[in-house]
């Protein structure tokens, strides 16, 4: 079966796409930057097919086969800043339009369970976007979830965060709404499970797991399995906007992310019950076991996707103009050299910096900076890294993007998502038995200036001890 999955670099794609290709279909992932993507990672090849189109502009969707069988739509823009429920209807309109064209028998769309008379700007545009994608000629099967619960995925990871950062917390009274979380396994076996189900076609199904579960026992039940006492106490007098900000800056979440999630934990989301695990013999999971299969791949170092990964529309278009090599005039650099020990451990000690295993000096002064980047608005710290010791373009380090991942090169390249008046890369190569560490400013006005000649004291002991711990 030949099948075009959009949102293929996204958390769900991510995890889809091994599931189909191992199940013999034929692939076509939708990209916005061909480039961005490594197929060696899924190890066959003629399965696997890229092509590169940006859903924004219709004009690039004639890349789009005309001999596909099935669409997957996983495109989501819940974390991209501005008016996010305006760009994802364009987006629907120009895909049902291109999917019209081809020989496609049925659209897979995942949503939100939708169940309450008053919406959040989330659920109301996952909703209008559903709407878009049933008018067109090719049967949807829509399935409807609420918080997807996996290693990864940005309600286990706020949960995460939230549980083992505070043993105490006073929080909104929003944590008294009802949910019914669902493991990302029993979603993967779903989107896979219906496809051309002929049952399935212009219906919307709700996906769900056995626990209907508050906020607060959620969080209280993620303690449990970690084998951790938390306290929890509502006060009403949380705002929205004071909440968004409390889970802006206790997790890893992004503002504008944060916002859109208090505002859909404003509404019961409940799911409505059908036979759909029944009928393709699906087992649901418990909140439980999916937060001990969560931690399972976690220790395994065995996470496929993180939410933190994804790109959003607005933000991925600039990112994509980024060239490969950092700019070499207009720009400040901080260059450092020392020659390998050992060659191997020092290319593993580069793969593996940040996250848990720190920035290998002052690790002290990584994280007020951090702290400091949360203040104004950043990303800050807690993101962290998906995977120990292996990293990939697009993957999220810290407050970097890896923009270039390539161990037989002995290549890494980070450019800076963190609040600066003006760009910034951070580039570690080894040529032969030296190492080359590199970090590139290219300042904003005068702001940008003092600012690189206020910093460069420490970038002097930082970037010194960095180099010499990787070089040892």
């Amino acid at each position: 079966m030949k099948i075009l999955l959009t949102g293929a670099t996204g958390y769900i794609g991510q995890r889809l796409l091994p599931v189909l290709l191992e199940n013999g279909h034929h692939v076509i992932c939708a990209v916005r930057d061909q480039s961005r993507f490594d197929k060696s990672r899924f190890g066959t090849q003629d399965t696997l097919d890229v092509i590169e189109i940006d859903l924004l502009n219709q004009d690039t969707l004639g890349a789009i086969p005309d001999d596909i069988d099935v669409a997957y739509y996983l495109v989501h823009s819940m974390s991209t800043a501005g008016e996010f429920s305006q760009s994802e209807e364009k987006s629907a309109r120009n895909f049902i339009r291109a999917i019209d064209r081809t020989a496609a028998r049925q659209c897979i769309f995942l949503g939100g369970i939708i169940n309450d008379v008053k919406l959040s700007v989330h659920l109301s545009s996952r909703k209008k976007v559903e709407e878009v994608l049933a008018s067109g000629r090719v049967p949807l099967t829509s399935l409807r979830a609420g918080i997807i619960v996996g290693s990864g995925s940005a309600s286990f990871e706020i949960i995460r965060d939230l549980v083992e950062k505070l043993p105490v917390m006073i929080a909104p009274k929003w944590l008294h709404t009802r949910c019914q979380p669902i493991s990302i396994r029993n979603v993967i076996e779903l989107l896979s499970s219906v496809l051309l189900q002929e049952f399935t076609y212009d219906k919307h199904f709700d996906i769900y797991g056995p626990d209907i579960l508050t906020y607060k026992e959620m969080l209280l039940g993620f303690a449990k399995a970690r084998g951790l006492r938390r306290h929890i106490f509502t006060v009403p007098v949380m705002t929205p906007r004071l909440s968004s900000y409390w889970l802006y800056l206790v997790t890893s979440t992004s503002y504008v992310l944060a916002k859109n999630l208090v505002d859909s934990m404003s509404v019961d989301v409940v799911a409505r019950e059908n036979e759909l695990n029944g009928r393709l013999g699906i087992q649901p999971v418990s909140y439980q076991q999916a937060i001990r299969i969560a931690f399972d791949k976690i220790e395994q170092n065995m996470v496929l996707s993180s939410w933190k990964d994804a790109w959003g529309s607005i933000y991925s278009t600039k990112m994509i103009d980024k060239q490969l090599r950092p700019p070499q005039f207009g720009v400040y650099q901080d260059k450092k050299t020392r020659k390998a020990a050992d060659v191997s451990r020092s290319t593993d000690r580069i793969f593996a910096i940040g996250g848990k295993s720190g920035w290998y000096y002052a690790d002290w002064l990584w994280q007020f900076r951090g702290v400091l980047d949360k203040l104004f608005g950043g990303v800050g710290l807690n993101r962290g890294r998906k995977n120990t010791n292996e990293v990939a373009a697009g993957d999220t380090l810290d407050f970097w993007r890896v923009i270039y991942a390539s161990k037989t090169e002995r290549r890494l390249l980070l450019y800076a998502e963190m609040k600066l008046p003006g760009e910034a890369w951070l580039e570690f190569c080894i040529d032969g038995d030296e190492i080359r560490q590199t970090a590139t400013f290219r300042p904003l006005g005068l702001s940008g200036r003092l600012y690189w000649y206020a910093v460069l004291p420490f970038h002097y002991f930082i970037f010194n001890g960095m180099i010499d711990k990787i070089s040892e």
